[in-house]
């Protein structure tokens, strides 16, 4: 049971949602709680179709905001005379099955916060489903339409009102309705969202350890100094907020600026001074007021913490484009870079964030010209304005890491680009990607082939040959950088991993983390600290176990298993696995990941234990097919040897008779009539709703 798929994932995706509310019908009605499964369905659809990581398990503040406030309202049209479900009284009930069955993210707020979250936002819900300006057209209309007496199940009704309403023929809340568009028009609107490209997850020292690197900043030390110097009193400023040019000359001096004062007039004309200047007022540290600049006084904690006045910097240089690349006189204009400053900074540094090897500036500079080229209208001027333009972007761009150099947020060396970095390998891509690959991007990747025309081929071997010739300028973000990237990226809803921060996690959400998002060397990482938090390591590795033992979703469970031999150290995992052959519960896992990994063949086991692994095997594939109707049809397509298959598994000792005995009444439905159709495809279940009467619009 995975709880994060990508977009195009459409079907693994509706059949893991119809398993999991199935099972989470099932447990409420056990426990006596309210849910609906319609509305549980939409839940689920909003963490994996509009937000930006996806994760189904992970229920933050805003995630509960969005749903009840926005998500809701725009997607579920509740028709005249139709009984409303109690969306937080499900979310609630949702959210405490996460939990309790073990697929919460251990990296996201508590139950009883997520439970608090739901309970702030309750009263506002049924005033966000009845106001109008917060639904999505379709709803809109079709609403209206009920509204007017029309039967909007009724195709041929429907759009006989469309056409009503087309000619100015029915009466609508005009108001509202261009509220509607003038949100979708300005994107204030939820939708499907692009999924941002997963993170490796990171290492990074302690705090005090960063704090003492940022303390040996120079800018760190500069922007200190500037606040310090401006004071409480505050400094006299000209009328257009400029030092005045004795002040100026006094401020280079006692920051080491490097300036050159020699003859010059106007403080303007001090680059790195005028940076700083415009640097300390974006970072909130000092600010301009009747002709005086004064230092911030709720800027004094952040002034005496090195990290937290090194990540106010960080923060602060997205605000710098006028003062670092914007046109010095009317005579200059500003370059493409000026137009993304902020969205072409962001990529960059999440390109070089949790990278394994350094990035060669050939490779940056081409991907920022491929962001240019997507973004901007480059069609106009000739190929040698278009290499000014590029040339002049490419200066700015070193301008902005120079910036970030200085501060101490990337590192740059001299070496040879690795391999990872000359080509991309699309061999395997087939010849429709390849034709549909616009030129820009054959040429960025390196493949020639994919590009017909002769000189985006010469170019694209230009570019390996510059990647190839001779050491290259190498980049990459410091420990610093990274900390500061991340808690962008979190602070942008998306996943960004952190060696130890599982330390305190339960074994399930260890397990189920390292299991969808860590490669192995970071999980051997992770799990070496987890078991060392924990003290005695046959303590730890019993915790391990039995949270796969407690995990009810097979699928899931055996993720959970196969993180063991490859994060366990010399060939510890290999020895548990084969310990837990003989453990009762255990045993179907773990003969399955000793066959995966070939350390056991079917010659090998008993007939007992082949009765296990083709028990589980098929109780797994139920699972992956989503349960009721999606594992009926799988079952049919196998074919008479599935209920062959089938008599085999139940008459073995399986430890999940419950399981067991879903497949015995599945195979009955779908292997006693022979192929006979049996319900509706759940896609269709879904977009109808648990009453048939609800629609998402």
């Amino acid at each position: 049971m995975r709880m994060r798929f990508e977009p195009e994932a459409e079907e693994e995706f509706e059949a893991a949602c119809g398993l999991l509310v199935d099972r989470l019908v099932r447990w409420a009605g056990e426990q006596g709680l309210p849910v609906d499964g319609f509305t549980a369905e939409v839940a689920l659809d909003y963490r994996h179709l509009a937000t930006a990581d996806g994760r189904l398990g992970l229920w933050e503040s805003r995630h509960v905001e969005e749903l009840l406030l926005s998500w809701l309202p725009q997607q579920v049209t509740e028709l005249p005379g139709e009984e409303r479900a109690d969306a937080p009284g499900t979310l609630r009930t949702l959210l405490r099955y996460l939990h309790a069955a073990q697929l919460a993210d251990p990296r996201g707020p508590s139950l009883q916060d997520s439970l608090a979250a739901v309970d702030r936002v309750a009263e506002q819900h049924l005033a966000a489903m009845t106001d109008r300006t917060r639904w999505g057209p379709a709803k809109f209309w079709a609403t209206t339409a009920a509204e007017q007496g029309v039967n909007v199940q009724d195709g041929a009704a429907l759009q006989r009102f469309a056409d009503r309403a087309q000619r100015g023929e029915v009466a609508y809340d005009r108001q509202a309705l261009a509220t509607i568009m003038e949100r979708r028009l300005t994107g204030r609107v939820l939708s499907g969202v692009a999924r941002a490209e997963p993170q490796l997850p990171v290492m990074l020292p302690p705090d005090d350890e960063l704090r003492r690197r940022a303390e040996a900043s120079t800018t760190v030390a500069q922007l200190r100094g500037l606040a310090e110097w401006a004071g409480q009193g505050g400094r006299p400023v000209t009328a257009t907020g400029r030092l005045r040019m004795a002040e100026a000359r006094e401020l280079v001096d006692v920051l080491g600026t490097g300036d050159k004062i020699a003859g010059v007039r106007s403080s303007a004309d001090l680059p790195r001074l005028g940076l700083l200047m415009e640097w300390a007022k974006k970072a909130r540290l000092v600010r301009v007021v009747k002709g005086r600049l004064y230092a911030v006084a709720k800027a004094r904690p952040v002034l005496a913490d090195p990290l937290q006045l090194w990540l106010r910097a960080f923060d602060a240089g997205f605000e710098l484009r006028q003062a670092l690349i914007g046109a010095r006189s009317g005579w200059h204009v500003e370059s493409m870079l000026f137009d993304v400053y902020e969205d072409v900074l962001d990529d960059v540094l999440n390109t070089l964030y949790s990278l394994p090897y350094p990035m060669p500036w050939p490779r940056l500079r081409d991907t920022v010209h491929l962001a240019y080229r997507t973004s901007l209208q480059l069609d106009a001027g000739s190929d040698l304005q278009h290499r000014m333009w590029f040339e002049h972007a490419d200066r700015d761009l070193r301008a902005v890491l120079d910036l970030l150099d200085d501060l101490g947020a990337i590192e740059r060396d001299r070496g040879m680009a690795d391999p990872v970095f000359l080509d991309v390998d699309l061999s395997d891509a087939g010849p429709e990607l390849l034709a549909d690959m616009p030129p820009e991007l054959a040429e960025l990747l390196g493949v020639a082939g994919a590009a017909t025309d002769p000189v985006a081929r010469e170019r694209a071997d230009a570019r390996r040959e510059e990647l190839t010739a001779g050491p290259v300028e190498l980049i990459r973000l410091t420990e610093l950088g990274t900390r500061a990237v991340r808690q962008r990226l979190l602070a942008a809803g998306r996943d960004a991993p952190l060696v130890g921060e599982l330390a305190q996690a339960p074994a399930a959400g260890l397990l189920g983390v390292l299991a969808e998002d860590y490669p192995p060397d970071a999980a051997r990482a992770e799990l070496a600290g987890w078991i060392t938090a924990r003290g005695e390591r046959e303590a730890a590795l019993r915790q391990l176990t039995d949270a796969v033992r407690t995990m009810t979703f097979r699928t899931r469970a055996q993720a959970m298993l196969d993180v063991l031999p490859a994060a366990l150290p010399d060939g510890e995992g290999e020895r548990l696995l084969r310990t837990l052959r003989r453990d009762t519960q255990l045993a179907p896992l773990a003969l399955n990941a000793l066959a995966h990994r070939e350390l056991l063949s079917p010659e090998d086991m008993t007939d007992a234990e082949q009765l296990l692994v083709l028990a589980e095997s098929l109780l797994q594939l139920v699972e992956l097919a989503g349960g009721g109707d999606g594992a009926e049809e799988t079952l049919r397509a196998q074919g008479p040897q599935a209920r062959e298959a089938v008599a085999a598994a139940l008459n073995s000792a399986h430890p999940d008779r419950a399981g067991l005995d879903e497949l015995r009444q599945l195979a009955a439905r779908a292997l006693g009539t022979h192929g006979a159709r049996v319900g509706r495809a759940r896609k269709a279940r879904r977009s109808s709703g648990k009453s048939g009467r609800k629609r998402r619009r």
